[in-house]
C-alpha cells in the first residue's frame, strides 16, 4: 500500500520568554511530520535550530523532498543512509517508527524490550538566562524541583550561578554555558561550579575550540552538546568530554540515537538526554531512550504555554512514558 508523507508547521506558545546566551524566544515553532498509510498515521516532530544552519524552510523542504522515496516503501534503515542527520530525519524517523507500532500493534516500548511499567522519569527544570536577581527567582520558585539546568554564558556568570544556587540550595544543577566560556576563564568557572556543587557542566566551549579540556582538571564533569551529533563523533571527544548530551534532532531520529547511546556507553560516557523546546509529541520517542540515562533533560512542553492534546503526563519533575494514543 502506497504513503503518504506530509510536513506542517506547529507553532506553539512558550510560557513567558526562553532566553540563552544565543538570544529569546517567546514560541515554539516545530515541524509536524505525518506519514500515511491509508488506514493509520506515524507522527514525528522536529525542531529546526538555526546553530547548526537549519532553518523551517530549509527542514520541511528536506522532508518533503523524500515524499516519494517514503511512498515506495523507504524503511528506516534506508532512511539513515539517504538523509543525514539532523532535524529533518528525526521527523521522518520518529514517524516511521510510530507508523510501525500502529501497523503491527507491538509498541515501540515493547520493541525496545522496555517494561511495559517502565517507571517515569526525573527531568531537569530550565531555568531561563536573566540577570542574577530574576535567575534566582526562578529557581527559588522551582527549588522544590530535584534538578535544574541554568543556562549562562555571559561576561559574569560567576554571579548567576552563585544566585541560583542561594534560590534552590537543595536541588541538583545542570550549567549549561551554550559554548560562552573562555579558555581564560574555564578553569574559575568549573572552581567556582565545584564549590557550589555543581552536578555538571553543558558544552562550556564552542565546538571545535574545546582542546584546553584535555589539558586542563575536570573538577566538575563536563558534558558535550553541540561538539557532538552523531555516534561517529564520540571516539574523539573521549580526552576532553566525561558526559554526552544526545538529542534526537541532532542525531537525526531514535534509529540513530540508540545506536549512539550504547556506543557512548561502552566508550565509559556518562549519558545525558536532552531535547530542544518542542512540544509532547517531540519528547515522547526520547522518554523512552531516556530509560536508564544519568541526566534527563525533557522539560519542553513544561515550558510551554499550550502542549499537544493528548500530552505526556507530567507529575512535577516527573515524565512518564507515553500513550499508544500520543506515540509509538
Amino acid at each position: 500500500m502506497s504513503r503518504r508523507l506530509e510536513a506542517v508547521l506547529t507553532t506553539f506558545p512558550i510560557d513567558g520568554t526562553f532566553t540563552i546566551s544565543r538570544g529569546s524566544k517567546t514560541q515554539a515553532e516545530v515541524i509536524t511530520c505525518s506519514i500515511h498509510d491509508g488506514q493509520t498515521s506515524g507522527m514525528g516532530e522536529c525542531v529546526p535550530y538555526r546553530r547548526y544552519d537549519e532553518t523551517i524552510d530549509g527542514v520541511m523542504a528536506d522532508i518533503l523532498e523524500m515524499a516519494n522515496a517514503v511512498a515506495a516503501g523507504l524503511d528506516r534503515p534506508a532512511l539513515q543512509k539517504a538523509m543525514k542527520p539532523g532535524a529533518a530525519r528525526n521527523a521522518i524517523d520518529c514517524a516511521l517508527w510510530d507508523l510501525e507500532a500502529k501497523q503491527s500493534g507491538i509498541s515501540v516500548q515493547s520493541r525496545l524490550a522496555l517494561p511495559r511499567s517502565a517507571p517515569p522519569l526525573v527531568t531537569a527544570y530550565t531555568v531561563s538566562l536573566g540577570d542574577p536577581d530574576s535567575m534566582a527567582v526562578q529557581a527559588a520558585k522551582n527549588s522544590d524541583r530535584p534538578l535544574l539546568k541554568v543556562k549562562v554564558g555571559t561576561n559574569d556568570d560567576e554571579s548567576r550561578m552563585r544566585a541560583v544556587r542561594r534560590g534552590a540550595p537543595d536541588s541538583a544543577i545542570i550549567i549549561d554555558a551554550n559554548e560562552g566560556w573562555t579558555d581564560e576563564n574555564i578553569v574559575d568557572h568549573l572552581r567556582i561550579a565545584q564549590e557550589l556543587k555543581i552536578s555538571l557542566i553543558e558544552q562550556p566551549l564552542p565546538a571545535g575550540a574545546d582542546s584546553i579540556l584535555s589539558s586542563i582538571d575536570r573538577i566538575v564533569p563536563i558534558c558535550a552538546d553541540e561538539s557532538v551529533h552523531a555516534t561517529g563523533d564520540l571516539k574523539a571527544l573521549k580526552d576532553r568530554y566525561d558526559a554526552i548530551n544526545i538529542k534526537l534532532d541532532k542525531t537525526g531520529g531514535l534509529t540513530e540515537a540508540l545506536r549512539m547511546r550504547d556506543e557512548a556507553r561502552r566508550l565509559g560516557f556518562s549519558v545525558m538526554i536532552g531535547c530542544m523546546v518542542g512540544s509532547s509529541l517531540a519528547m515522547a520517542p526520547a522518554v523512552l531512550l531516556a530509560q536508564g540515562a544519568d541526566f534527563v533533560d525533557l522539560d519542553g512542553p513544561l515550558l510551554l504555554a499550550r502542549d499537544r492534546e493528548p500530552g505526556l503526563r507530567y507529575e512535577g519533575s516527573l515524565v512518564f512514558p507515553p500513550e499508544a494514543v500520543l506515540w509509538g
